[in-house]
């Protein structure tokens, strides 16, 4: 997420016949919308009954109009630079990137259905597969606008606004369930109070400074997306997701603490900021995340259980799984991906004591690895790559 104002739109005063027909557009999209969220209520009335479809509906509508009013307001930022003309249709990316609201839209809906949930499980399977979706749907919206030469200021803006929305919605329907700590909600609110200060500063007449391009910023925002699509699947275990959330949610909001004091003018001196970024960067990669992997060796070791050679398949399998992304890890060697299927696989099973201490700050290690890579002595790390690369470029 990158939560920064509305870049002026001096080009067009939003009046144009450009604009009109965008705004044509937009309202098809809506109504469409709207009527796939009312077949979704009456699919759903068959299988728990006319007021919880009721009570879909009005929740799952209401967020989707919040989509359309979102994307109406910045129409006039469909174009590829301030100073660009307006393009005359939104075209397929954009257009995608809307669908992404109204999967999160839809998603929502079901906030309004606790009990439902809990009796219907399979209801909670596809609230995680459209929120799953959504976050996909986030990586993919770029690179179709970078294909068909599209990139627009208003694909960037509602990015971030649906980004936003959908960290909200989603970790609402993770706590319902007990797969997150309360706490995660923080991730939620930080967007909202970021753009809420940006604009208090505004309105009494407070300079608000401009926030760099961040690479670790946008990663930081897909792993939170990442994080809570797979803690919506039922198989993923809350002895798992709930402290891993931590990991995760700690550096983001260290992330929109530091922002503040860009934007706040706390941290004036760009050049200043820039070179204190990358010497703490220099750092991180240099010293902080190789120790963190010699750490892991010894806090998996002593939370690894004895092994028995009496086990079933599965379990040898699992445990030689878990062995085999922990060796990624410390080797350096694809670590983001080990991370990732440890994490996963460790939700999926709970093989060990989840409350050790050692398996807690192996946890930790491995949600840090995942967010930041492996750093320096590491053997290959093309993962990194693609975390930072923009697809379709």
């Amino acid at each position: 997420m990158n939560p920064s104002a509305d870049p002026p739109n001096s080009a067009d005063p939003g009046n144009s016949p450009h604009h009109a027909n965008l705004r044509a557009e937009l309202t098809r999209l809506m109504l469409t919308g709207l009527v796939a969220l009312a077949l979704a209520a009456g699919v759903l009335s068959t299988l728990t009954g006319a007021i919880n479809a009721l009570l879909y509906l009005s929740l799952g509508a209401t967020l989707w109009l919040l989509v359309w009013q979102q994307s109406d307001s910045r129409l006039t930022l469909n174009r590829s630079e301030e100073a660009a003309p307006l393009y005359a249709e939104l075209g397929w990316a954009n257009r995608m990137t809307i669908g992404r609201g109204w999967l999160i839209a839809a998603t929502g809906g079901l906030l309004a259905l606790p009990d439902a949930l809990h009796a219907y499980p399979l209801l909670l399977w596809i609230a995680a597969a459209l929120y799953s979706v959504a976050a996909i749907l986030d990586r993919a919206d770029g690179f179709v606008a970078r294909r068909t030469g599209q990139t627009t200021l208003l694909g960037a803006r509602l990015d971030t606004v649906f980004d936003a929305l959908g960290l909200l919605v989603a970790p609402l329907l993770a706590l319902q369930h007990g797969k997150i700590h309360a706490s995660y909600l923080l991730v939620s609110l930080a967007y909202y109070l970021f753009v809420l200060g940006i604009r208090v500063r505004q309105q009494t007449q407070q300079p608000v400074y401009p926030l760099t391009p961040s690479l670790l910023r946008r990663s930081l925002a897909g792993f939170q997306m990442g994080y809570i699509a797979v803690v919506l699947w039922p198989p993923f275990k809350a002895d798992v997701t709930v402290p891993a959330g931590f990991g995760f949610m700690v550096p983001l909001l260290i992330g929109f603490l530091v922002d503040w004091l860009v934007v706040s003018g706390r941290l004036t001196a760009q050049h200043r900021v820039s070179a204190w970024f990358r010497y703490l960067n220099t750092i991180t990669r240099q010293s902080l995340l190789p120790i963190l992997r010699v750490a892991l060796v010894v806090t998996a070791v002593l939370a690894a259980p004895r092994l028995d050679p009496t086990a079933s398949w599965p379990l040898l399998w699992v445990n030689s799984l878990l062995a085999l992304g922990v060796a990624m890890m410390v080797l350096g060697l694809a670590g983001r991906a080990g991370a990732i299927m440890v994490l996963m696989l460790l939700a999926w099973t709970v093989p060990l004591p989840v409350m050790s201490t050692p398996f807690l700050i192996s946890l930790f290690i491995i949600t840090a690895i995942l967010l930041l890579g492996c750093g320096r002595f590491s053997l290959w790390q093309a993962d990194d790559d693609w975390v930072n690369r923009q697809d379709g470029a």
